[in-house]
């Protein structure tokens, strides 16, 4: 996982209310068990025809959405089945965080543990951030801000436990990995 700090992108916007795991990676391609390439399959059922070429009219095949690094989506993002490979097509295909009014538990647990970052901002915000597609933002994980080009700054919480993790490109396995030799010193001490 790449190191999330504080990071400018451009937004992608995609305005659908209850998008659930099944929508954002279809269960067709949850036999994979890598990580890598899944990004390709991101929306499928919604970016590709039956024949597999893309749709010109979804929002990831316009050519403004190419390099943005977060998604402002509908209100209860990744809804449904608590599928992990969800989070991994989002992050594979580029995107660092996911910004809505509210976004399921288990997709967001999912999320933080494998380097997407999810940001919950209030009404106002949201509706300024999908009133202007491609928008400039600025987010910021040290700060805990999701910062737009008008000039409004929004705080976001996180567990402090992901927050320490997403900042230091660990996931829980390698926060412990990091911990062997205090952990050897642990089981050495007579007790």
């Amino acid at each position: 996982m790449e190191p999330i700090r504080t990071f400018e992108t451009k937004t992608v916007v995609l305005p659908i209310e209850n998008v659930d795991t099944d929508q954002i990676i279809p269960a067709r391609f949850l036999k994979v068990t890598s990580k890598v390439g899944i990004g390709a399959h991101l929306f499928a059922d919604w970016r590709y025809d039956g024949a597999g070429q893309e749709k010109s009219d979804f929002i990831l095949n316009k050519p403004e959405a190419k390099g943005a690094a977060v998604l402002v989506a509908g209100d209860n993002f990744g809804c449904g089945s608590s599928r992990e490979h969800a989070p991994w097509a989002l992050y594979d295909y580029g995107f660092r965080a996911i910004v809505s009014t509210s976004i399921a538990d288990i997709f967001k647990s999912n999320s933080l543990k494998n380097g997407l970052l999810p940001i919950v901002v209030d009404k106002a915000t949201h509706a300024k951030l999908l009133a202007k597609p491609g928008m400039d933002v600025t987010v910021s994980l040290e700060k805990q801000t999701l910062s737009l080009t008008d000039g409004t700054s929004v705080k976001f919480d996180i567990d402090p436990f992901a927050r320490y993790c997403l900042m230091n490109g660990q996931d829980e396995l390698d926060f412990l990995l990091a911990q062997k030799e205090e952990i050897a010193r642990y089981e050495a001490t007579p007790r």
